[in-house]
C-alpha cells in the first residue's frame, strides 16, 4: 500500500480515509475479539493449537489503523483551526 501524506490530500479525501478506516478498524477488532474468546474456549476444551496465536499476531495492524486513524484527525482538526 502507498503512503501518502495526509497534508498532501483534500479534507474530502480525509474526510473519506477517516469513515473507511473507522469501519474497518471496527470490524478487525471486532472480530480479532471473537477470535480470541473462541481460541481461550478451545483452549480449555481441547489445549493450544498453531491458531491460538492468530488474534495476537493480527493485533499490530489494529494499533497501526488506530494510529492513523489519530493523524487524520490531527490534521483535520488542524484545517478547521484556519
Amino acid at each position: 500500500m502507498k503512503a501518502t501524506k495526509y497534508s498532501e490530500m483534500s479534507t474530502e479525501e480525509l474526510i473519506k480515509n477517516e469513515k473507511s478506516i473507522k469501519v474497518i478498524t471496527a470490524m478487525l477488532a471486532g472480530m480479532l475479539a471473537v477470535l480470541f474468546v473462541i481460541n481461550i474456549i478451545t483452549a480449555f476444551k481441547k489445549g493450544f493449537s498453531a491458531l491460538s496465536v492468530l488474534p495476537i499476531a493480527l493485533l499490530p495492524i489494529v494499533i497501526i489503523n488506530f494510529s492513523n486513524l489519530k493523524e487524520i484527525k490531527k490534521e483535520l482538526n488542524s484545517r478547521n483551526a484556519l
